[in-house]
């Protein structure tokens, strides 16, 4: 197995495994992951589409980030549940998908060799996380997984039910 292969297939299960959890989460996107707040359900979305697009786009490729407008908003550590603060859940949501849509098919545009290609844009100290686009690829698919706890916690918080992978 060639590690473009490796990538595209962390991206498809990361996405698969997050999005999975938030299916039913809709009536509950800003019931919070713990007593003392944290990353619920549409803060996540939206964060990691907006940390996506910046990543691949801004970092990668030295593009704009089309989800600028969402840095205050899913980049910072002001978290509200104040849910009318958000884009609706199901604007969020399709961004998120369309955001790893549009990052596989970035990928399927590569080859192997060309995943050693050089950031753009990649901020000064951060060349070991994303300084080519195989690493910046990589980041992407493993912040869904950081991500995903929240996502099972607030789960929890909301009352349903356990999903085990």
């Amino acid at each position: 197995m060639q590690s473009i292969d490796l990538i595209r297939d962390n991206l498809a299960k990361s996405a698969d495994r997050v999005l999975s959890r938030v299916d039913e989460m809709q009536e509950h996107c800003v019931v919070f992951p713990t007593p003392n707040g944290g990353g619920h359900t549409i803060w996540v979305l939206g964060h990691l589409a907006y940390i996506e697009a910046l990543i691949i786009r801004g970092f990668l490729l030295g593009e704009p980030n089309p989800l600028a407008e969402w840095e205050e908003l899913f980049d910072g550590s002001d978290v509200t549940g104040d849910v009318t603060r958000y884009p609706p859940f199901p604007e969020v949501l399709a961004k998120c998908r369309e955001m790893r849509a549009w990052t596989v098919a970035f990928l399927d545009s590569l080859s192997e060799q060309s995943l050693d290609t050089v950031s753009a844009n990649c901020p000064k100290g951060h060349e070991e996380t994303f300084g080519t686009y195989r690493l910046g690829l990589q980041f992407v698919a493993d912040h869904w997984y950081m991500h995903r706890g929240q996502l099972a916690d607030a789960r929890r918080a909301a009352g349903l039910e356990r999903m085990w992978f």
